[in-house]
């Protein structure tokens, strides 16, 4: 499970064996045994959300968003 990065707490990652074939990128995030997930295609957006209010959604959203880039970059360069 690869870590992208780490922000306020929040571990942003994808796991290496998801899905055959291959989803889409997307990105997970999680913290205190609470996940989400985001795709980043067509554009950012929930995926699914297993505990998070929606002001910490919004909030996460808004760090995909910010390090789309690098998440994609990460994701790239894992799976060449």
């Amino acid at each position: 499970m690869p870590t992208v990065f780490r922000e306020r707490g929040f571990r942003f990652f994808f796991y290496s064996n998801e899905g055959s074939p291959r989803e889409p990128i997307h990105i997970h995030v999680e913290k205190d045994d609470v996940e989400a997930k985001f795709w980043l295609h067509p554009e950012v957006c929930l995926a699914y959300n297993e505990g998070y209010n929606a002001r910490t959604l919004r909030e996460l959203q808004g760090l995909v968003e910010q390090n789309r880039t690098l998440i994609e970059r990460t994701w790239n360069e894992y799976f060449g």
